[in-house]
Order: C-alpha cells, then sequence, then structure tokens
C-alpha cells in the first residue's frame, strides 16, 4: 500500500452503483490511491473538499466492483496452459483492460512436466500480483467427459503429483477440478483441503448419489479446516458441460450439485456467453439456487478478443468459426471466447437482474477465493478495482488497484 506520506492519486467516479447484489441510484465511488475511499450517495460525499479527478462516463453509468474470473485460460492470442510467459502477460493485459480486475488462471489437462512449468509461471505472475491465484483443470478427470481436455494425458488421482503441483504453486494453488468417481478421489480431496486448496467438482461421469457424497466430503472438511467462522464451500467446475445430462430416471452429478448449491453447501460455476448454455437454462439457474451460490465464469481461452482462426488450447488444435471454439479432434467446445463482462450482458439479456449477474461475477467468486475484505465489492477499504459502463453493460472505464487503464481496441 502506499506510503501515508507519498502523493496519492484521487479518483471519482458518479453513476448508478450495482454491489453486493444492490444497486443505489446517484452514486459516488471515490479512490485514493490503491484503495476505495467512499462508495455511496453522491449527495453524502464532499466531492469539492475531496478533490481529485472525475472519469469522464455517459450519462446512466453503471458502476460495478471488478469482475472476477475463477476459470480462464487465456485470451488476446495468450494460452495459459501454454506456459509461455509473454503471451500470458499480453492476455492477462488484455483481460485486465476488459473490466476483469482478479481471475484464476486456468491450466488444462497435459503431461506432468508441462503442468509443472505453467503452475511455477503462474505463481510468479501471482506474486506480481497479475492473478489471484492458480486453477487446475485436471489431470484428475473422466475419461468419459473430457470435453477438451487430452484424453492421452488424463490420469487416476495420484498424490504424488498432487503435491509436486502443490509445491510448485507456492501457495497459490487455490482450486482444483477432480472427477469424484475416479480411484483416490476422497484422498485428493483430503490433500487439496490439507493445503488451502479448494476442490472443483467437473469432468466426471459419475451418479447422483457419489456426486453428493463428495461435495459433502468437501464441505465438511472445509468447515473443519476454516478460521473465524469463515465459510468456505467446494466449488462445481461449470454444471452442465463435462457431465453426463440431467435425465429423470438418472439425475447424475447435475442433480446433486444443484441441490446442494440450493441449500448453500457448494458454488456452481456457469459459462453463460450463450454457448455452453441457453440463457434459458442460466435464467432457471439463478432462479433455482439464488445468486449468491452461482460463479459466472468465462472458461475463456486464446481467442478471447481475437476472430475467427486457428489456436491451440494447451496441447490441443482449436478452430473458432463465428465465435464458437471447438477441438479439432472431435468437435467438442473448447472453451469460450467471451470476456467475463461480455457473459455478465449475455447473463442480464436472459432475464437475470443487473445485481444479480454482477454479484455473481464478483462477490461470490472473491468469497471462493476467501478474499471478499480485499475485492468484489465496492466498499470502503477495499482494492480501487471498478468497472463502469454504459446503460447496456458496454465498457466505459476500467480502475485496477486505483490506476485507470486504457481500454482495449474496440473491435
Amino acid at each position: 500500500m502506499t506510503s501515508p506520506t507519498s502523493q496519492q492519486t484521487r479518483l471519482i467516479a458518479r453513476g448508478r452503483i450495482v454491489s453486493d447484489g444492490e444497486t443505489l441510484d446517484d452514486g459516488l465511488v471515490a479512490i485514493e490511491g490503491d484503495r476505495i475511499a467512499y462508495a455511496g450517495l453522491a449527495a453524502d460525499f464532499d466531492a469539492a473538499e475531496f478533490g481529485g479527478e472525475e472519469l469522464p462516463l455517459p450519462e446512466g453509468a453503471l458502476l460495478l466492483p471488478g469482475l472476477v474470473d475463477l476459470h480462464c485460460h487465456g485470451a488476446a492470442g495468450g494460452d495459459f496452459p501454454s506456459g509461455d510467459e509473454a503471451a500470458a502477460r499480453r492476455a492477462l493485459d488484455f483481460l485486465h483492460r476488459s473490466g476483469t480486475t482478479g481471475l484464476l488462471a486456468s491450466l488444462v489437462t497435459a503431461p506432468p512436466e508441462d503442468l509443472l512449468k505453467g503452475v511455477r509461471l503462474f505463481a510468479r505472475l501471482d506474486a506480481e500480483g497479475l492473478v489471484s491465484g492458480i486453477h487446475l483443470e485436471g489431470p484428475f478427470l473422466s475419461s468419459a467427459r473430457c470435453g477438451a481436455q487430452n484424453p492421452e494425458f488424463l490420469l487416476e488421482p495420484d498424490i504424488g503429483l498432487a503435491e509436486d503441483l502443490i509445491e510448485a504453486a507456492e501457495g497459490n494453488l487455490e482450486t482444483m477440478t477432480y472427477a469424484p468417481e475416479l480411484p483416490g478421489a476422497a484422498a485428493l480431496v483430503d490433500l487439496l483441503i490439507q493445503h488451502g486448496v479448494t476442490p472443483s467438482l467437473g469432468h466426471t461421469d459419475c451418479d447422483d448419489a457419489t456426486a453428493e457424497a463428495s461435495l459433502a466430503q468437501a464441505r465438511d472438511e472445509l468447515t473443519t479446516a476454516g478460521f473465524d467462522g469463515e465459510e468456505t464451500l467446494p466449488t462445481v467446475t461449470h454444471l452442465f458441460n463435462g457431465m453426463p445430462p440431467l435425465h429423470h430416471r438418472s439425475p447424475g452429478p447435475v442433480a446433486a450439485c444443484l441441490r446442494a448449491a440450493a441449500e448453500g453447501r457448494a458454488v456452481i460455476e456457469l459459462v453463460a456467453d450463450g454457448v455452453h448454455l441457453d440463457p434459458a437454462t442460466v435464467r432457471t439457474i439463478f432462479s433455482l439456487v439464488g445468486e449468491e451460490n452461482i460463479a459466472l465464469v468465462t472458461d475463456s481461452m486464446a481467442a478471447a478478443g481475437l476472430g475467427d482462426g486457428q489456436y491451440m488450447l494447451g496441447p490441443s488444435a482449436v478452430t473458432v468459426r463465428n465465435g464458437v471454439a471447438t477441438l479439432d479432434s472431435n468437435g467438442a467446445i473448447a472453451g469460450g471466447t467471451a470476456t467475463l463482462l461480455d457473459v455478465v450482458r449475455k447473463t442480464v439479456e436472459g432475464g437475470v437482474p443487473v445485481a444479480a449477474a454482477v454479484r455473481s461475477a464478483t462477490a461470490v467468486p472473491a468469497e471462493v477465493l476467501g478474499r471478499i475484505d480485499e475485492f468484489g465489492s465496492l466498499r470502503r477499504g477495499l482494492c480501487a478495482d471498478l468497472v463502469a459502463t454504459d446503460s447496456e453493460l458496454g465498457l466505459a472505464a476500467v480502475v485496477r488497484h486505483g490506476q485507470v487503464l486504457p481500454l482495449p481496441n474496440a473491435g
């Protein structure tokens, strides 16, 4: 944090505040240095005495907390799983300027040496404050529901490899996706929680009972491991995708995950980009489980922010046509091409209230990371991460850690 004796940048943003599931018309957010100095009614704040620069925003502007993405594989031509540092930095710069001020760098299933290389890279970038941690989507996943994961490198849970990955992450591994039906999955969940890593059920072909039991195990152990009464919940990696469809005589993991979320025992990811899920499905899930139990994510890959063409997702070749990414090998959906603000906008267009959609892209993921007292809301004392949009959720300004960022080039 900036020294109290040094000159601190002061910024003011006026508009409709959308934060923590609520809205406040005629709002004002004041930023001093890298912290929020005020967030509330404009009439209750002496802007003249505070001074500083006022952000030029459109009439009817919305003021949102910086968006937080728990599941992101890259953007702007940069593929996080590749381990290419220059490409990763380019992707992160684009994502920050697009309003995703906090994110987990997600790695896909790959040979162990590639996973270790990627984890070490993002541990360094985390130390620089460029990411909020690491998400491992594999390699302990179901071959029957591998999706865009390369089946050649899938493994049954290997405690030794998991320990090596945790050690290489230097405390920055936040979540790991796992299939609960695999031999050794329960021991893997134990290990993850012992090291402060949140288990995320996904890419699974399990039945309802197996999913329910695994989520219960994770929830109970996370609760026991918590500090100061803080509630930590397991997550579900992109509900519906990478798992058998819900059927009335064979409900599979989807039903168990929905029950757990509705009861406040799990947080479910939704890739609400209009490709992975129909907007009506997204609206239904919000109605069933509530926005407080949903994390909107992008599952974005290197094509995010770019056009159609050929890309890589880790070791796999991908083609993007009309904004839809699919594996060259089998045509499976291979990540997303939308930014998180795009996902929020699509969710609202599908009928979810804006305050609910924003909460699921800000405060909820911050809670999953155990960092709700650092970011995810517009409150005094929190990190100065702010996204301003027009009334239709078109990007107007981004402030990250108190710095105004240049917006991405149009198109």
